[in-house]
């Protein structure tokens, strides 16, 4: 499977990440990717850019080195309604609102607190993709995640650094969800998480859990241009994110 962008790639500005805009953008290039999303996280992460940073993403070439740069956040899920830590008007003017439960910022709880939490996140008409659902720190009822999801049309995340160096006993979790995203034709985008540059386009973990359960490309958004745009601009209450 042939992937055309990382969806999921944090810069300096995170606070925990270590790599420039530009500095992403010369290594997505390399990889021969046409399109990268900034995800920084959202303000309620410790050391996270203010709410401004998000408003200032203008700033920001719309492309570099050749590659299409999205402007977007990972949102923190802040209670268990599905609070986030960016206000709507901000999140309208965003390509990309991807959104995960946190250590520090989400509360825990059991799986029915978790699910519920999760699934409130959903109902946010500006949210677009729900990241490493699998992530054992918050266990959830993964089918009823999976079948929320593809009603709310709302894409998850196979996250190749919860398969490889992060969120230890992700595995079992990530490969259920992509067996019932199989059932239920959920949306699917995989990301690399990259919190450093040499890792973005960094794909192949989550690539085999897809392969194994048989997903098509046309499942999964970040396999072609025109799924990443028919995804994004799904949501009609946005300005256009075009090429």
């Amino acid at each position: 499977m042939r992937f055309i962008a990382d969806l999921h790639v944090h810069t300096v500005a995170s606070g925990h990440a270590y790599s420039t805009v530009s500095e992403i953008a010369r290594a997505a290039a390399d990889k021969g990717l046409p399109m990268i999303a900034l995800t920084d996280h959202g303000p309620g992460m410790p050391g996270g850019p203010h709410a401004y940073h998000f408003s200032n993403q203008s700033a920001i070439p719309d492309a570099l080195f050749g590659v299409r740069i999205l402007k977007g956040i990972e949102a923190n899920a802040m209670d268990r309604v599905g609070r986030l830590d960016l206000d709507d008007a901000r999140l309208a003017k965003l390509d990309i609102v991807a959104v995960g439960l946190h250590t520090v910022c989400s509360p825990y709880g059991t799986v029915t607190e978790n699910t519920e939490m999760m699934l409130a996140v959903m109902q946010n008409p500006f949210v677009d993709v729900i990241v490493h659902p699998g992530n054992p720190e918050y266990l959830v009822d993964e089918e009823a995640v999976v079948r929320e999801a593809a009603r709310c049309g709302v894409a998850l995340e196979v996250n190749n650094s919860s398969l490889t160096v992060t969120r230890k006993g992700s595995l079992p979790h990530c490969d259920h969800i992509v067996a019932l995203a199989a059932v239920y034709g959920t949306k699917l985008i995989v990301g690399s998480d990259s919190h450093y540059c040499d890792s973005v386009g960094e794909f192949a973990a989550a690539a085999e859990l897809l392969a194994k359960h048989g997903i098509p490309e046309s499942q999964v958004i970040n396999t072609s241009l025109e799924n990443v745009l028919s995804h994004l601009n799904r949501r009609g209450n946005h300005r256009p994110v075009t090429l």
